[in-house]
């Protein structure tokens, strides 16, 4: 049976810390905590739980920070976890299994990582994430924010799940995009991976003329994971859509299908694209399109919804435009077998009822 090392860096984390560790001090052998400053009970929680607690001057490093957890770690891996983070029960028990079965021969192992939720508690955004390391591979984190490891050597994927449960920590909401904007200012080269998410930080704060700018920069750089090239596309749409320069949407979500297979996010901003112009026709087309996608199978950023929901909720609208009642029926209780709970299902039932569809 392997051991684990549990490294995580936390400052202010009172709130929630214990309840992360609580979640998963079952599966692991050690337990390093790294503090970055904490002003609460954050240390005096985290001694409860292990001796192994360390100060660590904040640097405006993720990656030094993190860097500093693993290298204290002395078990055959190593995992990280934010304060908020949660290992549900399900995967309590399935990190337990993989202790008596990882195979020697694994230098990593990736996990699900579920850092958005509905209202109804069903996952909205996800992604994979290097999650267990081999310490005598010495693998370091890279990048001051949105810091990783990147996956190489023999990974493992796994279906095991962490989920991402903020709790009201009051850190900077701008933290991570001051963090690119001294590093914009410093002039010193940043690699694609900083640019993309310096775009995607720029995006989420509104600034859409400079996001795209960034993103356009990343994809023309030809050096970005494909992964991250799609994920670009998508989101330049959006900008794109916001400055008011549809002319540039249809093209740079079909270039999209130049980094790999069709995903269902990119298909039905295409529908969207379509519906925008009332052309039901082609829109239809594109929901259907993603109707019919299979579950997700990428290690990449995906928006849950799109693989599901909204292609079926959406093709219901359009059949409607269409005069088509009884296949926007079938459309909407497809839609319900995702979110049965959604009003909007609802309303479609109720008008569709009124035309005499059941």
């Amino acid at each position: 049976m392997v051991t684990i090392s549990l490294c995580m860096i936390v400052k202010n984390e009172e709130e929630v810390l214990a309840r992360c560790l609580d979640s998963v001090k079952e599966a692991v052998d050690e337990i390093i905590i790294v503090d970055t400053g904490s002003t609460d009970k954050t240390k005096e929680i985290a001694g409860k739980y292990t001796n192994k607690v360390y100060d660590f001057a904040w640097v405006n490093d993720f990656s030094a920070a993190r860097n500093e957890a693993y290298s204290k770690a002395t078990m055959d891996y190593q995992m990280w976890l934010d304060a908020d983070d949660v290992v549900p029960p399900e995967s309590l028990e399935r990190m337990l299994e993989l202790k008596k079965s990882l195979p020697p021969d694994t230098d990593m192992v990736a996990m699900k990582y579920i850092t958005h939720f509905d209202a109804f508690g069903l996952p909205v955004f996800t992604s994979t994430r290097e999650r267990l390391t081999k310490r005598e591979r010495e693998f370091s984190w890279i990048d001051p924010v949105h810091e990783c490891i990147p996956l190489t050597g023999n990974v493992l994927y796994s279906d095991i799940e962490i989920h991402h449960k903020k709790g009201s920590n009051t850190s900077s909401p701008t933290r991570n995009i001051d963090i690119y904007n001294a590093l914009e200012a410093s002039g010193k080269p940043m690699s694609a991976r900083q640019i993309y998410y310096f775009a995607r930080e720029l995006k989420d704060h509104g600034h859409w003329a400079k996001s795209a700018y960034y993103f356009e920069r990343f994809l023309n750089s030809g050096e970005g994971w494909h992964e991250d090239n799609i994920a670009s596309c998508y989101n330049l749409s959006l900008c794109y859509q916001i400055m008011g320069e549809d002319k540039k949407v249809l093209p740079i979500l079909l270039k999209s299908f130049n980094y790999d297979a069709p995903r269902a996010e990119i298909c039905c901003e295409l529908g969207y694209y379509y519906k925008r112009q009332n052309l039901f026709n082609p829109s239809l087309k594109w929901f259907d399109i993603a109707v019919n996608m299979g579950k997700p199978d990428s290690p990449g950023f995906i928006l849950v919804d799109y693989w599901g929901y909204i292609p079926n909720i959406e093709a219901c609208v359009c059949c409607c435009e269409l005069g088509d009642f009884k296949r926007a029926a079938a459309y909407n209780e497809r839609a319900a077998e995702f979110k049965p709970h959604s009003e909007a299902i609802q309303i479609n039932r109720d008008y569709l009822a009124s035309l005499g569809i059941s």
